[in-house]
C-alpha cells in the first residue's frame, strides 16, 4: 500500500460528512440516542447487520466472514463531554453544554469508513464494530463486555486522534500506554466554633492542610520515581463563615498508576495517612478510593500486527513510538482485560496548527487524519484475521 494510503474518495467524502454530523449533536454518556440512530442509519446504508438494546447500549456491528474464520473487533465511542465549544467552526455543536471535545466523532466517522471498505472487499474473517457509550464517565466499555455480545472476539482494536503527533503519524507501542485511575474522597470532622476561641474547637481546615501536604509526600518519598504515578487533589470544600471554624471538610482526588504494587501502595499510604491526621488533631478523618479505569496494557502480538498495520497506511517513518506511558485513563483498558488488542494514537495536527489539548473546548481536528485512520482500521482488521487464521 502506498504512503498514506486513502480510501476512495467517495468512501472518504462520507465520513468527514458523518464526523461533522456527530460533532453537530454531541450526546452525554448512557445517552447517546441520537449518535446511536445515526451510527445505525450508516450501517442501514451499507448493509451491515447490527445488534442495539437501546439507550446506554452499544451498536455491535457485524460483518460475518467464513463459519469457524476468525472474528476481530474495532472498537470506537459514542459520547461527548460536557463542555462549551469555543472552536468557532461552521458544524459547531449545537447544543448548549455539550462538545465533542475528545474526537469520538473522529473516531466513529473512521470504523464506519474501515466498515464501508470491508463492505466493498470483505475480509477472510469476521469484522465485529463496537460504538460504545460512555468512555468519558461511566466506564461504558463494560456494557458489552457483561451482556456477553463480545464473547468470541478474539482480537480488538482502537485508537485516539491527539494533537501530541503530526497528521500522517501513528503512536504505537506494546505494553502499558495509559495509567490506571482512582478517585478517592476524605472527609474530616471536626468540632466548629468560634474563630475566635480556637482551644475550644477542633478545625476541619487545618487537618485539610495538613493532608493536602502529607498526601503528596506518598509519590514524591514513598514511590520510586522510575514508576510514573500522580496524587492529584481537584477538590476541597470547608467552612461557612470567615470567623466560624470549620468542623467539617471534604478533599476529593484521583490517584493515577501504572503498576499494581504502586497502586497498592498509595491507597494503603492514603488510609494511613487519614488515620495518623485524626490521631494526632483529634478528628474523624475517614477515606473512601472507589476504582476506576484499569491501565491499558496493548498485547504483544496485536501491538505487531497494528505496527505493520500502520506502517501499511503511513509508511515506517509515520509510525512513532510512545517513550513512557500517559497518565490519562481509557476504559479500553476493560476491554483488553478479556481480549487482546492494541490502542494506538492517530495524529491529528495540521503543519500549522497550534497544540490544543484534549478535552479543551478548542479542540478540532486535522480532517484529513480521517481517511488515514480508517485506512488503518480497515487493514489492521484484515492482518488480525490473518495471522488469528495462521496461528490456529
Amino acid at each position: 500500500m502506498p504512503l498514506l494510503a486513502h480510501p476512495g474518495d467517495e468512501v472518504s467524502h462520507r465520513i468527514v460528512e458523518l464526523r461533522r454530523t456527530f460533532h453537530r449533536r454531541p450526546e452525554l454518556a448512557f445517552k447517546e440516542a441520537e449518535t446511536a440512530r445515526t451510527v445505525m442509519g450508516e450501517l442501514d446504508r451499507l448493509g451491515i447487520e447490527y445488534r442495539y438494546d437501546g439507550v446506554g447500549s452499544a451498536v455491535i456491528g457485524r460483518l460475518p466472514g467464513p463459519p469457524g474464520s476468525p472474528v476481530v473487533a474495532l472498537r470506537a465511542e459514542m459520547d461527548a463531554l460536557p463542555a462549551m465549544e469555543k472552536t468557532g467552526l461552521p458544524f459547531a455543536s449545537e447544543i448548549d453544554g455539550r462538545m465533542h471535545a475528545c474526537g469520538h466523532d473522529a473516531h466513529m466517522a473512521m470504523v464506519l469508513g474501515a466498515a464501508a471498505l470491508h463492505r466493498e472487499d470483505p475480509p477472510p474473517g469476521t469484522v465485529v464494530y463496537l460504538f460504545q457509550p460512555a468512555e468519558e464517565r461511566g466506564g461504558g466499555a463494560r456494557v458489552p463486555l457483561d451482556a456477553g455480545l463480545l464473547d468470541d472476539v478474539q482480537a480488538i482494536f482502537a485508537g485516539h486522534v491527539t494533537h501530541h503527533y503530526s497528521v500522517g503519524e501513528i503512536m504505537v507501542t506494546p505494553g502499558t500506554v495509559t495509567a490506571q485511575s482512582d478517585a478517592f474522597r476524605i472527609r474530616v470532622c471536626g468540632r466548629g466554633g468560634h474563630g475566635a476561641r480556637p482551644h475550644e474547637a477542633v478545625d476541619a481546615v487545618i487537618v485539610a492542610g495538613m493532608l493536602i501536604s502529607s498526601i503528596q509526600s506518598l509519590v514524591t518519598r514513598e514511590i520510586d520515581p522510575v514508576h510514573p504515578s500522580v496524587v492529584t487533589i481537584g477538590r476541597l470544600e470547608a467552612g461557612t463563615a470567615s470567623n466560624v471554624i470549620a468542623e467539617e471538610a471534604v478533599l476529593e482526588g484521583s490517584i493515577r498508576t501504572t503498576r499494581p504494587e504502586v497502586r497498592e501502595h498509595i491507597h494503603l499510604g492514603l488510609e494511613r495517612l487519614c488515620r495518623a491526621a485524626g490521631e494526632l488533631h483529634r478528628a474523624d478523618v475517614t477515606v473512601e478510593i472507589r476504582g476506576g479505569y484499569p491501565p491499558v496494557v496493548n498485547t504483544e502480538r496485536e501491538a505487531e500486527i497494528a505496527r505493520v498495520s500502520a506502517a501499511d497506511v503511513v509508511g515506517q517513518r509515520g509510525v512513532v513510538v510512545q517513550e513512557y506511558p500517559s497518565m490519562g485513563s481509557e476504559d479500553f483498558g476493560f476491554l483488553l482485560q478479556r481480549i487482546p488488542g492494541c490502542y494506538v494514537r492517530l495524529g491529528t495536527r495540521g503543519p500549522d496548527d497550534v497544540y490544543v489539548p484534549l478535552h479543551s473546548p478548542r479542540f478540532d481536528i486535522d480532517e484529513d487524519v480521517l481517511p488515514i485512520g480508517a485506512r488503518y482500521f480497515d487493514v489492521v482488521a484484515r492482518r488480525a484475521i490473518e495471522a488469528l487464521a495462521e496461528g490456529g
